[in-house]
């Protein structure tokens, strides 16, 4: 049997469009099937959250806003609009830091702090960086970013370093700058 080839390309359109659509509404449901929902367990606003060790205050958060994803697998607390922390040691000695982002690992006590980091010390030590991370169970900050360290004895300018929530240890690598010295 011959068919018309008017008759012959509509065929073959039907079958096409009808195998497209076909296929597009199963790939949707496969990529529904395989979209697991990323929402926190709650969000705040406004934060101000106390952190105490036997009735005493070793830190104080302040935050804009507060998302808490520990309904997931790997837990962590999102703060998207910074935050404002307040370190105190045990002689009540304090560590002021900024920062216009950050991220709270729960499992692994990391903070990654992001956009204009800005650390001081009750002392007038003061550091600022593009990123810089704390291990809240050491008490250290660490990062390979540039830097700039300021203190009594002059600037500094760098890339990488880790140091003493306290600056007390300070560790840099690849610095320059003016630095008054004792010798």
């Amino acid at each position: 049997m011959n068919l018309p080839k008017r008759y012959t390309i509509t065929a073959v359109t039907v079958l096409a469009v009808t195998l497209f659509f076909g296929c597009e509404s199963n790939f949707k449901e496969v990529q529904r099937s395989n979209f697991a929902e990323f929402v926190p367990g709650s969000d705040a606003d406004t934060v101000n959250i106390k952190y105490t060790d036997s009735g005493r205050i070793t830190g104080v958060l302040i935050s804009p806003k507060m998302l808490d994803y520990s309904n997931l697998e790997f837990p962590f607390t999102d703060f998207p609009k910074g935050i404002d922390v307040t370190l105190y040691d045990k002689k009540q000695k304090r560590t002021f830091i900024r920062s216009n982002y950050a991220v709270s690992y729960k499992e692994t006590g990391i903070i990654d702090l992001q956009g204009k980091v800005k650390i001081t010390s009750e002392t007038g030590q003061m550091l600022e960086t593009e990123q810089l991370y704390f291990d809240q169970k050491n008490e250290w900050f660490y990062t390979e970013r540039k830097f700039k360290l300021t203190d009594a004895k002059g600037v500094s300018n760098g890339q990488g370093i880790d140091f003493s929530k306290d600056f007390k240890m300070i560790n840099s690598q690849r610095i320059s700058g003016e630095i008054e010295s004792n010798e």
